[in-house]
């Protein structure tokens, strides 16, 4: 049984149903799933090399000037990066209002880093629609996720317009 008295399978029924009859909570659940769900796989990638095709593995996407700042090799770097990446995902599933805006910027580093190494600027651009989604998640944790330290009723039910 949850605080509430609702038991686990009662509590996932009610969110499943408010994201299938409330459009904007939908897209806060998409949102918050898909960047605690990406960030946390991309991560992992860094260690397995298992989803780059082109270049060969992650290192590739490295821009120099970032590898020659790093103390690390760039392979090093790399599994920093996907450490990184893992607890941002984690940070999205346990608090999206603030996780959400770490995220964008997060992504804000990684467009300068392709935007500065010829060759990925269509792979930018993409990423430039992930920070969008990432500023829109946060603004949607500010209504469906409370602040910390705070219980309110905009976790369970949105203010009236």
């Amino acid at each position: 049984m949850t605080a509430s008295g609702l038991t686990t399978s009662d509590a996932t029924t009610d969110i499943l149903n408010r994201a299938r009859t409330d459009p904007v909570y939908g897209a806060f659940l998409l949102l918050r799933v898909g960047f605690t769900a990406l960030p946390i796989l991309m991560g992992l990638d860094k260690f397995f090399n298992l989803l780059t095709t082109s270049p060969a593995n992650w290192e590739g996407y490295l821009a120099k000037w970032i590898a020659d700042l790093s103390p690390l090799n760039p392979v090093h770097t790399m599994m920093v990066v996907g450490v990184i990446e893992i607890v941002a995902g984690l940070a999205v599933a346990i608090k999206p209002r603030y996780a959400a805006y770490i995220v964008a910027i997060w992504l804000a580093g990684i467009i300068v880093d392709l935007l500065t190494y010829s060759g990925f600027y269509d792979v930018a651009l993409r990423d430039f629609g992930l920070l969008l989604a990432a500023l829109t998640l946060g603004r949607l944790a500010s209504v469906y996720d409370p602040p910390w330290g705070k219980r309110s009723r905009s976790a369970a039910a949105p203010p009236a317009a």
